[in-house]
């Protein structure tokens, strides 16, 4: 099955893959690692050690898709790039089509409402 756009080579559409995870954190506003650590635990209950976290930080900073910000007391923030924006906007959109599909396949029955023009799944029926 072809994508009909493709995503950057560095993003994967899964939910806990780091580069989507810090991407969407970034999306709320400017952070610094451990501002990212725990905002991504909170939003999705994965634990990203330093390793993992500083390692895709420096991947996506690479590939334009967050920038460096001045350091502040001894931290250095990020932000997500317009880039990062639109990587992130189409991972999101390749992981409903996922889902939708998966759904559909499994034959479960759900409750949809036109958003923007398309259909979004809000949740199955017994």
């Amino acid at each position: 099955m072809a994508r009909r756009t493709a995503l950057p080579a560095h993003l994967s559409v899964r939910s806990n893959d780091p580069s989507v995870l810090i991407l969407t954190s970034l999306v709320s506003g400017s952070k610094h690692g451990w501002a990212l650590t725990k905002d991504i635990e909170e939003f999705s209950g994965v634990a990203l050690g330093p390793g993992t976290l500083y390692g895709a930080i420096t991947r996506l900073e690479e590939r334009g898709l967050i920038e460096p910000l001045p350091v502040e007391e001894r931290r250095r923030p990020y932000r997500i790039s317009a880039h990062g924006r639109a990587a992130l906007t189409e991972a999101i959109r390749e992981m409903r089509t996922l889902a939708d599909t998966g759904e559909q396949r499994l034959g479960l029955r759900t409750l949809a409402r036109s958003v923007g023009g398309g259909s979004r799944v809000l949740g199955s029926m017994p």
